[in-house]
Parts: C-alpha cells; structure tokens; sequence
C-alpha cells in the first residue's frame, strides 16, 4: 500500500524536485490530477481552504480533462499560474509596503495582465524587493496615469524595504532611480 499522496510530494519536494515535477511524478502514477495537484499543495504547507480556492479557478481548464503524457506541461502551468506559492506572513512593515505598492499600481493608470499577475504572486510570497525592482521599472501612462503620485509612493516604499534586515542591495539603487523620477514631477 502507498502511503498518502501529501506524503509521496513531501519526499519528492525534499529530494529536490520543484512542485511541477513534483505534481507530474504523482498525477503520472494515480492518473488523478485534482489529487495530485492537492497533494503537491499541502506537501508544501499550503493551507486546505487556500489549496481549495486556487485548484477551483483552475480546475475546468487544466484537471478537469486530463490527457497522458501531459502532466508536465500541465505542472509547469500550475506552477506559473502560482497555485504552488507558498504564502508567507508578511510583517507590519512589509504589509505597509503592499499597500504603498497597491496605491502605485493604481496611480499606473493602467497595468498589464502579466505585470499584474507577477505581483501577486510576489506579494503573496513576500518577494516585495522583486516587485518593487518592477515597479520601479515601470512608468506611468501618459493620458491615465498619476507620475507624482507614483513615483512618491514608490519612495516611501522603498525606504521602508531598506529598513528590513539584510535588504536586497538593488533597492538602494531602485530608490535613487524612484526619488530622481520624482523630483522631476
């Protein structure tokens, strides 16, 4: 007898492979992709309701409908659409900077899908240094777009991420770049 999928993805997550090989290995041996992609979810400690929500939204386009030999596009498609991120609890601090990134984001004017898509998976991983090196990369747009409002919320961002332990030393240069861009709005 097996013991429990959760199980066999722990052991296969420990041995190193990613989530999406992972969910390949097991959805090859059941030939059940909901319950592999479930147990590739909770392996990584990922909670019951969350694991829920997120198979839910992709249910009907990826594991509704299985074909062989597929598992590993399908995996690396989970992976991309970020149903194996595993959530981290953000600090007081860190909290605070989402809500300074929420506040550019609208002052965008706009923002694409995929741009979009890449910051909630960072916020919900708590890779706040990559999103804002992102941020920090875009710019406003011209007709819709609040550059004052961006480029001084993005400061006020990035100060705060220099004051967490062992910052990521391209946010002192992302934050220069931010305050030269709003000094000229």
């Amino acid at each position: 007898m097996l013991p429990p999928l959760p199980t066999l993805a722990r052991h296969a997550l420990d041995r190193g492979h990613t989530p999406a090989e992972t969910y390949a290995l097991l959805a090859r041996r059941t030939g059940e992709p909901l319950p592999a992609a479930r147990a590739v979810c909770l392996a990584l400690a990922i909670p019951l309701a969350e694991t829920t929500i997120r198979l839910d939204e992709c249910y009907g386009a990826l594991l509704a409908d299985p074909r062989p030999g597929t598992e590993a596009d399908t995996g690396e498609l989970l992976e991309a659409l970020g149903v194996f991120d595993v959530p981290k609890d953000l600090t007081a601090t860190e909290l605070a900077v989402v809500d300074h990134f929420l506040t550019a984001i609208d002052a965008l004017g706009g923002i694409r899908p995929g741009h979009q898509h890449g910051l909630a998976r960072w916020f919900t991983t708590g890779n706040l240094a990559a999103a804002y090196l992102s941020l920090a990369a875009a710019h406003p747009r011209p007709t819709t777009g609040n550059p004052t409002q961006y480029w001084t919320t993005l400061v006020t961002a990035g100060e705060l991420l220099t004051t967490t332990p062992t910052p990521d030393p391209r946010i002192k240069t992302a934050l220069t770049h931010c305050r030269s861009q709003a000094a000229t709005w």
